[in-house]
């Protein structure tokens, strides 16, 4: 607690620039590829997951997987695929308020 303290304090004293140099977080400006690059890749990923998880389901019922191995598979497809349609539910909401706004 006393060290989160003194840390406070040496940021307190510290300019702008020291702090984002000295810090793990990144600005968005210098963050790696943009908004549609960052969905691709989410997307991607995704798809990469579910189809594992389907080829692990697959494997399982050949009996060339054990009962763990495809829990687990599909356990994280659906997460996946829950953490997908998340999103997408928030960009239509904010594409609904947006195309509600008055100009």
């Amino acid at each position: 607690m006393i060290g989160a303290i003194s840390s406070v304090g040496a940021v307190a004293g510290a300019s702008a620039s020291q702090i984002t140099k000295s810090s793990s977080v990144t600005i968005a400006g210098d963050a790696a590829g943009d908004f549609s690059e960052m969905m691709t890749q989410v997307v991607s990923d995704t798809v990469g997951k579910l189809r594992t998880g389907e080829a692990t389901a697959i494997s399982g019922l050949q009996g060339k997987a054990t009962v763990q191995q495809v829990v687990e598979a599909v356990s994280d497809a659906q997460g996946s695929l829950q953490t997908a349609l998340a999103v997408r539910d928030k960009a239509i909401s904010a594409y609904q308020e947006i195309t509600r706004m008055t100009i």
